[in-house]
């Protein structure tokens, strides 16, 4: 343990002075007791608590309480690696004892897991709700969790499911799902009504000419349409509109519970753009378009269906039995777009879906704890800055897939005939029409 994490300060010299004898009762002054803790915590990390238990205790019950109270907490980890629990949780409860002090949060930690162990957990209750008090920001999920789990184990349920949705975050509604609900709905109504442009759906004239998903025009530059497609409809239809909006509300708020709003709405993006891409390249003909947020939605559905398998995070019943539908969910859609018996655009469900479940498995969830990190620490995780690179290799492999989807798409159409009559102006005026006509009205695809 360095100085900081013991609460000690860093502007003082190391080392014990000369002839210091760790058996000796004297009491030692502030700035030997401050070695004589440091000397201990280096015997911890060579795995030598015998030899770092004297040091601890000849630094407890001096005046200065911040240092006593960090000597006790040593002195209690020292002897709880010699298997004396009992007497580690009495110096853990010495070292609390003296109040706020710079130590006390990771103390409250070890007298509440020691009282576990012990089976008391009323005690074990009191020693988190005192660690909640102090736990810093990045531990204030993780000992919510543990509060949950200990007043459900004692027949608290109201407050287990308080310390559970807490931990959650679930406490506040998803309003990242409802916003890009309100807005897809807004959106495509506008483009159904014609109340935005009047002229019909002419390429260039509707709104929903704007949005669509145009192979023809995405392959010219226009690769805004691969996300924007999302935010149109089926104009002959408002039942593609609600099934869609359904699923994205049954999806939504379970990424947003997991991951939280703004990763939410960076992987609806993501999955959205990646479904977009995989229906230009792949899923659409020269005479038709696609509309809708299916591609986005699916991607959602992959998120949940890896991250609750892989990571097992601790969900709410509502969640959990959305979850448990996923799978099936996912495969009657592949099942009734792939049999034909729907005008479906099965590339953009695959292209989302897959992209969802590679976020799925490179992100764990951030705003639940799983049942791994519930309940106690794993020894072996990345530190901070390995997680950083694992996530950016992870999210610039999907991108540069995803490019090169686009890329190869983009080569496609481009060596197309009826791209090269469309954009170069060659041919009559009538062969120049039917593309655009052809383009935008003769096939209705759900992307």
């Amino acid at each position: 343990m360095d100085r900081a994490a013991s609460g000690l300060p860093n502007d003082l010299p190391g080392g014990l002075p000369p002839g210091f004898d760790p058996g000796s009762q004297a009491q030692l002054d502030r700035p030997t007791a401050i070695a004589a803790i440091v000397a201990g915590d280096e015997h911890m990390e060579r795995s030598e608590p015998e030899l770092a238990l004297p040091l601890y205790a000849r630094a407890t019950w001096i005046p200065d309480r911040d240092v006593s109270a960090a000597g006790f907490y040593g002195l209690g980890n020292a002897l709880y690696r010699l298997d004396r629990d009992s007497e580690a949780r009495d110096a853990w409860e010495r070292s609390t004892s003296m109040g706020d002090t710079p130590i006390a949060y990771r103390a409250w930690r070890q007298v509440a897991a020691a009282r576990v162990r012990e089976g008391n957990l009323p005690g074990a209750i009191e020693a988190y709700r005192q660690c909640e008090r102090r736990a810093p920001r990045e531990d204030r999920t993780e000992i919510a969790s543990r509060l949950g789990w200990l007043n459900k184990e004692t027949g608290n349920a109201g407050a287990a499911n308080r310390y559970f949705a807490r931990s959650r975050g679930t406490t506040l509604p998803p309003f990242m799902t409802y916003l890009i609900i309100a807005v897809t709905v807004v959106t495509s109504l506008a483009a159904m009504s014609g109340a935005v442009t009047p002229q019909g759906y002419l390429i260039g004239s509707s709104l929903e000419a704007q949005l669509s998903l145009l192979p023809l025009n995405v392959a010219h530059g226009e690769y805004y349409r691969l996300l924007s497609v999302v935010l149109v409809h089926d104009p002959t239809s408002i039942l593609h509109l609600l099934f869609n909006m359904y699923a994205l509300w049954f999806a939504g708020q379970v990424v947003e519970r997991m991951y939280g709003s703004w990763q939410m709405l960076a992987a609806y993006v993501v999955c959205g753009i990646a479904g977009g891409a995989a229906s230009f390249a792949f899923g659409l003909s020269w005479n038709s378009y696609g509309v809708g947020a299916s591609g986005a939605i699916f991607g959602l559905f992959g998120m949940i269906l890896v991250a609750t398998r892989l990571h097992h995070p601790i969900l709410d019943a509502q969640s959990r039995w959305i979850a448990g539908q996923i799978g099936i969910l996912i495969v009657l859609n592949l099942f009734l777009g792939f049999s034909g018996i729907f005008n479906v655009d099965n590339f953009a469900h695959v292209g989302g879906l897959l992209a969802g479940c590679w976020l799925g498995f490179v992100f764990p969830p951030g705003k639940v704890q799983t049942l791994a990190s519930g309940w106690q620490r794993s020894r072996n995780v990345a530190s901070p800055a390995q997680t950083l690179v694992l996530h950016v290799a992870g999210v610039v492999a999907l991108l540069a897939v995803i490019g090169g989807v686009v890329a190869y798409g983009t080569a496609s159409w481009q060596s197309n005939p009826i791209y090269q009559q469309y954009w170069s102006g060659t041919g009559s005026a009538a062969v120049h029409q039917i593309a655009v006509v052809a383009s935008t009205a003769v096939r209705l695809v759900d992307a």
